[in-house]
Order: structure tokens, then sequence, then C-alpha cells
């Protein structure tokens, strides 16, 4: 135990210490510097920051707990993701840096106008600062539990006080993790979350695999890796099918409805992730980054699939739950010395999504509350200061709330539930606003509010709810994209613009196209079907 604390904190100091040698000298005072890192991303830093902002710990344990229950076909969330990066860098990225934005709701502002920005802006603090913060805190806390077993490194002092040790292990680990993630995201700003983001995504891409290749070694046992996945593919033939059948979580038909739907909203218009390719220092650095990141998503089902099926054989008539096999997993085959290093990098991977959502929430109020609405002849350093200060507020709101979360049934379900919430009526409105050039700002409120009441009503009201419940909820999620598309473009018929949109180039970074990104893509979406195809039984859609 004692090896495993002394590597934890050599790998997670040595991060914090790179990332302050790269970035002391980087502007931190002006908007631009740090909401945007001054523009001055490149291609790898947006790459390893994109990768290991999505990569958290509700991945690492929800993804490969659906694999153990379900098998190969959950890969949907890491492989069809490929395609909506392609759309991002050939479609949505060269009409957000045109613009000079640094958020979403921004460009709806300059499409639409004022009140649309705002709406937006509310509707993604509220989401981020009472659901995705606290969810990060609390699903990393409890993964870090499970690897480090910190009740027992309390030993027995807090039951002589009348305190349950894994409740008071859960809010230390959280209140740790948010204070270290607050100074990377308030005090450093968007590059320092970059850079640690990249640094951080080398250890836990290592970690990752290293776990698929111990477990696989494991199982095979004298006959090595090869040995341990012959095993798995004869066991699990019939799991090892990319095509989800109607009783698993991810049925066929809904890849084509509300999961291509949210990977498109995920990738390509949350601020969350989409932040630092607002700061790239070229539209080519950006595309390129975000095509390496599609590159390296593909191999994202070796250490987020793989490992959960692994876990199936390996826990064969353990009476075990599906979103604790991948802990098991890694405190049955990683090697004592090699824990703490683990340990580390999913520490990296929860403060890498925390502090990405921090620092794009205290974009959104600064930027877009605070200069537009509350203070609008503000100074830089009053709207840096504003982002500051807002960020503490909302740091201990989220780690007051993450504890809390022990008490819901179901964790993913509830996130997957209320995203959906929001990033159905959002998408709706970006995709209308840069396909159409008469449909007017009202159509965009309306999207906004009605998809926002629709999605909400339909979840949790009843007898709507009941309705709901007999579709599959992807399916619902569809529909009300698609009804939303449709009323945007009535009004649009109804009452539009004056005048055609026109979007105006402001000339904030070089606008040049990467002379590679349409092939590149291309052969990611390849590779994203062969993938499909290779893997393809649809005799489970017939049974």
């Amino acid at each position: 135990m004692l090896l495993t604390i002394i590597s934890f904190l050599f790998f997670t100091g040595l991060v914090a210490f790179l990332t302050w040698m790269i970035t002391r000298r980087d502007d931190h005072s002006s908007s631009s510097g740090y909401f945007l890192a001054g523009r001055s991303l490149t291609f790898p830093l947006i790459a390893g920051s994109l990768l290991l902002t999505n990569l958290s710990t509700e991945q690492m344990v929800g993804l490969n707990g659906a694999a153990f229950t379900d098998g190969l076909c959950v890969m949907v969330w890491e492989v069809l993701c490929v395609i909506a990066l392609v759309f991002m860098a050939w479609f949505f990225l060269p009409r957000f840096l045109k613009s000079g934005v640094a958020t979403v709701p921004e460009y709806l502002g300059i499409r639409f106008d004022h009140q649309t920005q705002v709406i937006t802006n509310l509707i993604f603090l509220v989401a981020y600062v009472g659901i995705l913060l606290p969810i990060i805190l609390y699903t990393g806390a409890t993964g870090m539990l499970g690897i480090l077993d910190v009740p027992s490194m309390l030993g027995s002092w807090p039951e002589s006080l009348g305190i349950d040790a894994h409740t008071l292990s859960l809010w230390l680990i959280v209140w740790i993790v948010g204070i270290i993630g607050s100074i990377y995201a308030l005090f450093g700003g968007l590059r320092t979350v970059a850079v640690s983001d990249t640094i951080n995504g080398i250890g836990l891409l290592v970690g990752g695999f290293l776990i698929t290749g111990f477990a696989l070694s494991m199982l095979g046992g004298d006959g090595g890796i090869s040995a341990g996945a012959s095993q798995i593919f004869e066991e699990q033939k019939e799991r090892l099918n990319s095509i989800g059948s109607p009783e698993s979580s991810v049925p066929f038909g809904t890849v084509f409805s509300g999961i291509f739907l949210l990977n498109l909203f995920y990738w390509t218009t949350n601020q969350q992730i989409i932040q630092r390719t607002l700061g790239a220092s070229s539209l080519a650095e950006g595309q390129k980054g975000v095509l390496l990141t599609g590159a390296l998503k593909l191999l994202g089902p070796l250490y987020l699939v793989i490992p959960g099926m692994i876990a199936f054989t390996m826990f064969a008539g353990e009476d075990i739950k599906a979103d604790h096999a991948y802990g098991l997993l890694v405190n049955r085959v990683l090697p004592a010395p090699l824990t703490g290093f683990f340990a580390a990098a999913m520490i990296g991977a929860i403060l890498s999504s925390f502090n990405s959502a921090l620092n794009s929430s205290c974009t959104l109020f600064s930027l877009g509350l605070y200069k537009n609405v509350f203070q609008q002849d503000a100074s830089e350093a009053s709207v840096v200061k504003s982002g500051k200060i807002f960020g503490w507020i909302v740091a201990v709101v989220a780690m007051s709330l993450a504890p809390l979360l022990a008490n819901t049934t179901s964790i993913f379900g509830y996130l997957q539930k209320m995203n959906g919430i929001y990033f159905i009526p959002i998408f709706a409105v970006v995709l209308m606003g840069m396909l159409t050039k008469r449909v007017p700002s009202i159509a965009a409120k309306a999207g906004l509010i009605v998809g926002f009441a629709v999605i909400a009503i339909g979840y949790f009201v009843p007898p709507f709810d009941t309705i709901v419940a007999s579709l599959h909820e992807f399916h619902f999620l569809g529909l009300v994209f698609s009804w939303l598309l449709i009323l945007m473009l009535v009004i649009g018929e109804v009452a539009p613009r004056e005048t055609e949109f026109e979007q105006e180039d402001v000339g904030a970074v070089d606008m040049t196209p990467w002379q590679f990104a349409k092939p590149a893509g291309l052969i990611l979406i390849v590779i994203v079907f062969t993938i499909y195809a290779t893997f393809a039984d649809f005799s489970v859609l017939a049974s």
C-alpha cells in the first residue's frame, strides 16, 4: 500500500510540475489568453485535450460495465463518434472559427440574436453546474475508492466517531479532486487545462492498454495474450457482434436516431468539449487536432470495451454487478507497483473532465452573461476576475452536491436522461442556424424552449412518460429532433428574416483548411464502416 501511495503521489506531482513548467509564462490576464489559450493551441494539444476531456471514470467504469452486460455492440459510443468528429472538422469548426467565437451561445447570438445567446448560456450553465460537474466528481470518487481502498487507509477511527468510513472517504476524494481541478482551471486557464490533459492522456492510454494486456495474459495463462484473446473469441462468439440486439442497451435501430444525434451534439456543439478547438491557432491546426482525435478514438474499444468482455469470462459464475466489473478486473490483474500509476492516471481523467467543464462554465458566464448582460463595458481584467470568482462558487456547489448522488439508483441512466434534455434542442438550433439563411431568431428560441420542455415532460410527467417508455428513449430523442427542425423551418417560411444571414470572417485565425482534411476524414469513415461490417451479425435482429 505504501508503494501504491508513493507512486500515485509521484505521478500526480510530475504532471502538475510539467504543466507549470510549460505554461508558467502564458497570458492569463486577458480574456482571449485565459479562455481561449490566446488562440495558440496546436493539433497535438487539441487532440490530447479532446481525448482526455471525453475519457472519464464514467466511461472507464460505465462503458466496460455495459460491455460486461451486452458485449461488443456498446462500442457504438466510441466508434460512431469518429463520424461526428469528421463532420466537426469538415463543417462545424470552419463556421465557428470564421466568426471568431469563444462559445457556442456566442455563435447563436451572431446568427440569431442576443436573447437566443442568453437562453443557450443559461441552459448550458444549469446543465454543467447541476448535472455534469457533480457527476464527474461522484463517479471519479467512487472509482478511486476501489483502486486505492481509501476506507482501509482511514482505519477504524471514523467508526469510533460514529462516521461511516465509506461516506467519509467519498467526501474526502470529492473535495480533494475538486480543489485540485479548480486550481488547474481557475488559475491556469484553457492552455493549462489542455497541457495537463495531454500529459495525463498519455498516462491514461498507457494504463488502459496495460489493463487489457495484463488481463488477456492472465486469462491465457502460459499461452499469454494470444491464448487469452483466443479464449474470448471462442467463448463469446455471439457477444462479439457490432449489431445490438433488441434487448441490448443499444438496439441497432437506435444507432440511426438518438445515438448518432447525441454523438453529433457532443463532438460538434458541446462547449465543454469543443472549447479547445475554438482556441486553435488556425483552421488547419484545428482540423488536424479533431481528425487525430477521431483516429485515436478508433482504438477506444481496446480499453473501454474489451476489458468488460474479458471480465465477463474471468468472473463467470460470480455474482457481480456490471459497474463493478472494471474495478475488480484492475484489482485482479494489475501488478502492485503499477497500481499507484494507474490511480494517478485515473485521477488525471477525473481532473481533466472536471477542470474542462469548470473552465467552460466560467467562459459561458464571463463572456456570455457578465460581459454581455451585467457589465457590457467591463475591462479584460474584470471579465477574467468574474470568471474566477464564479468558478470557485460553482466548484463549491458541485463538491457539495456530488456525494449526495450516492442515493441515485442508476447514475448512468440519470446522466443520459438529463443530457438528452439539453443536447437535442441546442444541436437542432445550431444545425438550423448553419444550414439556413432565412430562419429567424423567434424560431431558434422556440426550438430551445419547446425542445427542452417536450423532452422533460416526456421523461418525467405522467401519462406522457408511459408513451415514451413504449419507445426506446433514443428513438424518442430522434423524433423530437425531427419535430424541432420542422417547427423551425415552418416558422422560417411563415415569418422569415427580412434579409439573408451572411457569415462574416472576422479574421481571428488563418482560415486556410488543412489540405488532407477531406481524404483523412474519408479514410476514417471507411474504417468505421469496415469495423462494423467485420463484426456484424444481422441474425440477432431476426431473433
